[in-house]
């Protein structure tokens, strides 16, 4: 392979991102400038809730009242993950009026790992691959009509991610 090829190869990468996010902004799935995208939804980055050490801290500073299991709540996850770097988790609810969902690792440096919120009349469903330190309790939680509801699952982890 020569650099030409290498050349090629990253301006084509370049040009397939720049036309899957100018589809993407067309489509309004997202905003062109992403910082709007807190303001219009009426929300502020929840700052306080990322540095936290502790799943009960993190739940307090992001929604200020204690969640409760249910089986409305479904998780997706592995028992085990074969990499802690790339670990694939998603959560899916029946439950009506969904405004918020956020996924916490209780073994993690900060436990918040991410925080998403729902537009009304959006089904509400997230998948993402998250980063784990070490064998955890992962927790996902859904606020639905006021209400914080919660799911959680041990995952167990091979090879390190966030520090080893």
């Amino acid at each position: 392979m020569n650099t030409m090829d290498n050349d090629f190869s990253a301006t084509r990468r370049l040009v397939l991102k720049g036309a899957g996010m100018l589809t993407l902004v067309g489509l309004g799935i997202v905003p062109l400038d992403p910082g709007k995208a807190f303001a219009a939804a009426n929300d502020k980055y929840p700052e306080e809730a990322f540095k936290q050490k502790s799943d009960a801290d993190a739940i307090k500073a992001l929604y200020g009242k204690t969640a409760e299991a249910s089986d409305k709540v479904k998780m997706d996850a592995p028992e085990i993950a074969e990499n802690g770097a790339v670990v694939p988790i998603s959560v899916t609810t029946t439950l009506p009026d969904v405004t918020s969902i956020a996924f916490l690792v209780s073994e993690n440096p900060n436990v918040l790992i991410a925080k998403y919120s729902i537009p009304a009349g959006t089904v509400p469903s997230v998948a993402n691959r998250i980063k784990m330190a070490k064998t955890s309790k992962v927790t996902v939680l859904v606020e639905a009509g006021g209400k914080l509801y919660s799911a959680s699952k041990e995952v167990k982890v091979t090879v390190g991610g966030c520090g080893g």
